[in-house]
């Protein structure tokens, strides 16, 4: 017992005797590390982020989107759905249990007692909270007879509340959208930024009646649709169906592209996958190039040791220390400096991926996965690079290395 405690203790006095050299050997772990930390953090973060979608978005749901995906390459959207496009998949499919139209627009200035705003209304049918499962927290969602009559009524999102209200409750009170006096009747759940990193709690939802009425002077077209089906394991063979219908439905040539596009979870989850893989190849490419690095900065720096340290070896031989035990002490400075660095790089992973995260909105989610990984491959790092000038000091001979 009191061998490997001796040999550990001998290690641990040799990397604080040589404290610049030990310095540079856990920066240059730590680096790498913090670069494998990040990755797998974004992995896990990507990975929850995209069940948290396929939660809200809907796993039994799709999105129709007016326009063509060339239309969309060039930031333009065609009007190309209508409200009877919607009332024919309310007729034509028999599991659709919900079709809402919506139409949004952009850039609108809200205002409440002298406070001003800048957000995005959307148009929607009565049933926007269930189609989108984002319950009404405070008040009540508007009805069908608020519908039928186009009426100055909306739902507003917590970041709009804030904005115009702060701590007042918003519900019941009168603001004005396009000096349009429009009673705020709910408030939706706060949600938070999106996958594109827009903020979800910035909008004011109003009736799909009131808002092509009077915002947007339109009587036919909407901009998206959004479809909710009983059959959520047919989900895939519904979307071909949609796309079958609506391409009759506007008489669409055979050869010719879809004027709409539609999208379910999977398209999100694979953009938020091709998101964080950019990202993860970036960051990996470096962390593997910085342990790789930093593997040759601890081996030079340990045959450097071995070198100025060869009276101590040959001494320590002549006393009766076995090879054994001069190369255990010497990788147990290996793993006590790559062991400092991967909790250092630990640490500044978790720095960086906060940062990142403050910035960028990206999803990050640490584990002990994140740590145990980190962890393990700054051992790896010091067993591989350690081991050589370990041996080779275990291997010197005790008469040659006093002498030298």
């Amino acid at each position: 017992m009191n061998r490997p405690v001796n040999i550990l203790s001998q290690a641990l006095r040799a990397v604080i005797a040589l404290k610049l050299r030990s310095f540079f050997c856990i920066l240059s772990i730590a680096i790498g590390i913090s670069a494998i930390t990040i990755i797998v953090a974004a992995t896990e973060g990507a990975y929850q982020k995209a069940f948290d979608i396929v939660a809200a978005f809907g796993p039994d749901s799709v999105l129709i989107v007016g326009g063509s995906e060339e239309s969309r390459g060039i930031d333009r959207r065609d009007k190309t759905l209508t409200v009877t496009d919607a009332e024919a998949i309310r007729s034509a499919f028999g599991t659709a249990y919900m079709v809402v139209p919506m139409s949004s627009v952009r850039d609108v200035i809200v205002s409440y007692k002298g406070n001003r705003y800048q957000t995005q209304v959307v148009g929607s049918s009565s049933d926007y909270s269930l189609a989108w499962t984002w319950p009404v927290v405070e008040g009540s969602d508007f009805t069908e007879e608020d519908l039928k009559r186009s009426a100055n009524v909306a739902l507003i999102g917590h970041e709009t509340m804030r904005e115009l209200f702060g701590e007042e409750n918003p519900v019941g009170k009168f603001i004005q959208v396009r000096q349009i006096p429009v009673q705020v009747v709910g408030v939706l759940l706060e949600r938070g930024a999106s996958v594109g990193g827009g903020n979800l709690d910035n909008r004011v939802v109003m009736p799909i009646t009131t808002v092509m009425k009077k915002l947007q002077h339109e009587t036919k077209y909407v901009a998206v649709l959004r479809v909710r089906f009983e059959d959520q394991e047919n989900l895939d063979r519904r979307v071909e169906e949609l796309k079958t219908f609506l391409r009759a439905e506007h008489r669409i040539p055979d050869g010719e592209s879809n004027d709409f596009q539609i999208f379910s979870s999977k398209d999100i989850i694979k953009f938020l996958v091709a998101l964080t893989g950019s990202l993860v190849v970036f960051v990996g490419i470096v962390g593997i190039i910085s342990l790789i690095v930093a593997g040759f900065v601890l081996a030079n720096l340990f045959h450097l040791s071995v070198r100025e340290r060869m009276p101590e070896i040959g001494i320590r031989r002549s006393i009766g220390a076995k090879r054994q035990d001069i190369l255990f002490q010497f990788l147990g400075e290996a793993l006590l400096l790559t062991t400092a660095g991967g909790l250092c790089g630990f640490l500044l992973g978790v720095a960086a991926s906060a940062l990142l995260q403050y910035v960028e909105a990206f999803p990050i989610h640490f584990s002990w996965k994140a740590f145990a990984i980190g962890l393990v491959l700054s051992w790896i790092v010091g067993i591989v690079f350690g081991l050589q000038p370990a041996s080779r000091a275990a291997n010197l001979e005790p008469i040659e290395a006093i002498r030298s």
